[in-house]
């Protein structure tokens, strides 16, 4: 396990907590209690998408600032600019309204490598399933995220293809100074934080896995929402053919996956299998269609895609 020893340098950090919200009411209280109870003082800044339920109120009761946007101006890259950049801090920490810490110190342990490597520009911390959660739901967290600490940087890609640049905002850190010099983040469809690391990466930077740092984040995907996850991001691979040419296509990484997948139901779950297979071949038809899906009508683009106010 890496040790990150922040103890001796002086000042802390400025930090700035960006949370989007939409229909949060019953999560919203929950994480900004865990984050008003950090040993860190930080800012918590929180746009919603005009939900309508109580999560404007609730999060007014916890004294963070909120701003409210018509759900069709959100954007999942565009929207994190903005917050990073209307009040300027060291490290900006995101987290989705569903990603539940499981202690109060984590921002201490996420942002402990940005504070003590000037070249990590990016960490991010492990997310493990709801205790409801079935095979389909938790095997991804297990797989993705390990219990092994790790840092990458470009030089990496030939050992860990796409997964060199992966990582997720549901629970991240960045060095604000460092997102400054690649740009931001871009307006996308979705993947915004695998852009962004991919950028930071070629600029020189790394990445750092802080696996105790955890926030319980799962969600259960029905086939369609499956495929449509999978356009979204097939759609806006094929938009920044960069990466592609740096790493090659994700196929070999999914194929990983799945192998594992089976391996695990074999063992636990054999009648599954067929579901499984099924699933996968959605995911890769997903991908696909996204990945050509350039020349599609803009009627079809829509019912495709899982962000329908993005087109």
């Amino acid at each position: 396990m890496v040790i990150y020893n922040t103890a001796s340098i002086m000042p802390r950090p400025s930090i700035n907590v960006f949370i989007p919200t939409y229909n949060a009411e019953l999560f919203i209280a929950t994480l900004l209690t865990s984050i008003k109870s950090s040993p860190y003082n930080v800012y918590i800044l929180v746009i919603d998408s005009s939900s309508s339920d109580d999560t404007v109120n609730i999060v007014r009761q916890y004294a963070a600032e909120i701003i409210v946007i018509p759900q069709s101006d959100f954007n999942h890259g565009a929207t994190r600019e903005f917050a990073r950049k209307k009040y300027p801090h060291d490290i900006t920490v995101f987290l989705t309204q569903d990603a539940l810490p499981t202690s109060t110190d984590l921002i201490e342990k996420l942002v402990a490598p940005l504070i003590a490597d000037k070249t990590i520009a990016v960490s991010y911390g492990r997310q493990i399933p709801q205790d409801n959660a079935d095979i389909f739901e938790a095997f991804p967290r297990e797989y993705n995220y390990g219990v092994e600490a790790q840092v990458r940087s470009i030089g990496d890609v030939n050992q860990f293809g796409v997964y060199t640049f992966f990582c997720s905002n549901s629970c991240a850190a960045y060095r604000n100074s460092a997102l400054d010099e690649v740009g931001g983040f871009k307006r996308v469809l979705t993947n915004e934080d695998y852009f962004a690391v991919a950028d930071l990466l070629q600029k020189g930077y790394k990445i750092a896995y802080v696996p105790d740092a955890v926030v319980i984040h799962s969600h259960r995907y029905t086939l369609w929402q499956e495929f449509q996850r999978y356009f979204d991001t097939g759609y806006v691979r094929a938009e920044y053919p960069i990466i592609q040419q740096l790493v090659g296509q994700a196929e070999k990484r999914g194929m990983g996956f799945v192998t594992a997948l089976i391996k695990k139901l074999w063992i636990e779950r054999p009648r599954l299998i067929p579901y499984a297979i099924g699933q996968s071949l959605i995911k890769w038809l997903g991908y696909r269609v996204g990945f050509y899906g350039k020349k599609l009508p803009l009627w079809l683009k829509k019912q495709l895609s899982q962000q329908h106010y993005y087109w």
